[in-house]
């Protein structure tokens, strides 16, 4: 069979767009990394939940025509789910959109200079996908709906190919040193002593769906961002592999804003037909069966500064050396009007007026562009989220409840770049660090917040039924009934 762009192969063991058929030494190297993968996913993937019939969605084109769909639903086992490598279209006569090398045609092979750097690139990107199916794999047993689990194991899946996708890009153009990255992609893992994931949010837990639907808020967006920039790479196959990735976040994100507008419409509907318009008396509102508004904020903040941590140091050489060379843009760098090199243009930095110890408020620093490129990232990160955090508060105003959901102070509860030594309450001001510690636990989930969370993640797996916590959705997947049965769990 030969493969189109924009079709997939399925045919073969490997689903692809790549015409892997003909290309004998990737094909065997996939096919040997084969097991070891699907004995990482029965170890580490969805825990209880591997026999199941899952009504999954699974990607047939990489892109739309008409009203032709680019991907099918059905149920299925998901060890049996087609991992596959799909790349979207290439385009004819592209070009290199920054760096030094702007206006030269884009690479189809790894220019040998920046073969390090770009394999450095590829490697980072590859150890998020498995390690958020390795923090998320216990979530099923505590599902709200059977609509929540398919959601949850929709992401796990995806988050899978997109391992596929870079173990690909690593055994297709870097030879031995690729296979060798690929195997230790299975290696690592999340919150492991020995071998944990390369990024510190990575081996952070995921102990309930509220840190769930934040983590696919925050964390699956600053995926979006990395991609993004990664798809305007001048390594045309690493340019068309985030292109479709993109198609597949986009979901992500959706089950994360969508889930904890569920949980606040839910808090506000109980809160409304209680009589009770005090958010902040915290025991009433629990009493209830809901989350209260006040721990959804710590969530929100700690999810937040976790996140921003995910973007590295304000300053990098490294992120200039990328961008220099043509292997990682900004965030829709397609779209910006300037010259794309950043010679000679600046960006500025929050940073406090009077050093780290004071507190005399804070002002804008200029520095060079291309030094300050991960907190433009950053920045385009945090406006993209207020978006987000805008729908919720509109869901509680909705409701009558005074209340506002907003982000931290860019220098709360962080741990990397030019705030970590800081101690900046969520406003914004400058504490001394004793007062820091003793105050934490009024902006960031303590014991007692954990312990209701938890108290409240009860599986309710009966078709069309909901958790106490959390509402109904208004859009259903496929435009399904809302007694669907999502899952068809296997029996015991």
């Amino acid at each position: 069979m030969t493969t189109l762009d924009s079709t997939v192969d399925y045919d073969v063991l490997i689903p692809n767009n790549v015409a892997l058929a003909s290309d004998a030494r990737v094909r065997r190297g996939l096919e040997r990394w084969h097991p070891g993968y699907i004995d990482w996913w029965m170890d580490m993937g969805p825990d209880g939940f591997q026999t199941s019939d899952v009504y999954l969605r699974t990607a047939v084109r990489v892109e739309s025509k008409g009203a032709d769909k680019w991907a099918v639903f059905d149920y299925v086992k998901m060890p049996d789910y087609r991992w596959g490598i799909l790349l979207a279209p290439q385009a004819e006569d592209r070009t290199i959109p920054f760096g030094r090398h702007v206006g030269e045609p884009a690479w189809q092979e790894v220019p040998g200079e920046y073969r390090a750097m770009l394999r450095r690139l590829i490697v980072i990107q590859g150890d998020t996908e498995p390690a958020s199916v390795e923090q998320q794999r216990f979530l099923g047993k505590t599902a709200p709906s059977l609509y929540d689990m398919r959601n949850l194991f929709q992401v796990n899946v995806e988050e899978g190919r997109h391992l596929w996708a870079m173990v690909y890009l690593l055994q297709k153009y870097f030879g031995r040193d690729g296979r060798e990255e690929a195997g230790e992609l299975l290696r690592r893992r999340s919150g492991s002593d020995d071998a944990p994931r390369m990024l510190g949010a990575f081996n952070e837990e995921t102990p309930d769906w509220l840190s769930f639907f934040l983590f696919t808020f925050f964390t699956d967006r600053d995926g979006k961002m990395q991609l993004e920039s990664l798809a305007q790479s001048g390594f045309d196959p690493l340019s068309r592999t985030c292109r479709f990735m993109l198609t597949e976040e986009a979901f992500h994100m959706f089950v994360g804003e969508s889930g904890v507008t569920r949980i606040v419409q839910r808090t506000c509907e109980a809160m409304a037909a209680a009589g009770m318009d005090d958010p902040s008396d915290v025991d009433a509102v629990r009493a209830l069966g809901v989350i209260d508004l006040p721990t959804i904020q710590k969530k929100v903040n700690l999810h937040y500064s976790l996140t921003l941590d995910l973007f590295g140091s304000e300053l990098s050489t490294n992120s200039a050396n990328f961008f220099n060379a043509g292997l990682k843009g900004r965030f829709r760098e397609h779209r910006l009007e300037d010259d794309h090199r950043l010679l000679d243009a600046t960006y500025g930095i929050l940073e406090p007026s009077n050093g780290a110890r004071s507190n005399g408020g804070w002002h804008i620093v200029q520095h060079p562009a291309l030094n300050a490129l991960n907190a433009r990232l950053r920045d385009d990160f945090t406006d993209d989220c207020n978006l987000g955090v805008g729908r919720w508060n509109k869901t509680i105003r909705q409701t009558g409840v005074d209340f506002e959901i907003t982000l931290p102070h860019v220098a709360f509860h962080r741990q990397i770049g030019v705030y970590r030594d800081l101690h900046a309450t969520p406003d914004g001001e400058i504490v001394p660090e004793d007062e820091w510690s003793r105050r934490r636990h009024e902006w960031l989930p303590n014991d007692s917040d954990r312990a209701f969370i938890e108290s409240l993640m009860k599986p309710e797996f009966r078709p069309g039924h909901y958790a106490s916590w959390i509402a109904e959705p208004r859009i259903r997947i496929n435009h399904k009934p809302g007694d669907f049965e999502w899952v068809k769990l296997a029996e015991a």
